[in-house]
């Protein structure tokens, strides 16, 4: 299941990224409707890809942050005496996956 979500996901990368690397310049001697066309076009491509890019940050993030919730919870069922530095070790997990998951919204964003 999970190599069909990546597959998936990984086609959709290759088409943003493909439309947006194959589209052309309008040539010199185009009409002008052409040429007001054309920025348009490589708006919403960009737009799409930074789209794209957020909902891959943001799902491998939520897995991330789900794996190590559950996992966390195993352990504690496994061992309770050890809850506490469980629970403080899965805290600074979350938030290291968060800030990178901030940092790369931003990037996705500012290069979209």
């Amino acid at each position: 299941m999970v190599n069909r979500i990546c597959i998936g996901v990984m086609c959709l990368m290759v088409m943003a990224i493909a439309s947006v690397a194959l589209a052309q310049a309008p040539a010199a001697d185009a009409p002008a409707a052409d040429a007001a066309a054309a920025p348009a076009s490589s708006s919403f491509n960009m737009n799409l890809g930074a789209a794209l890019g957020t909902g891959i940050v943001i799902l491998g993030a939520g897995i991330g942050i789900g794996r190590i919730g559950g996992q966390a919870v195993e352990g504690i069922a496994r061992q309770p005496e050890a809850a506490g530095s469980i629970q403080t070790g899965m805290i600074i997990s979350a938030a290291l996956i968060e800030g990178v998951t901030f940092f790369a919204l931003i990037v996705v964003l500012i290069k979209g």
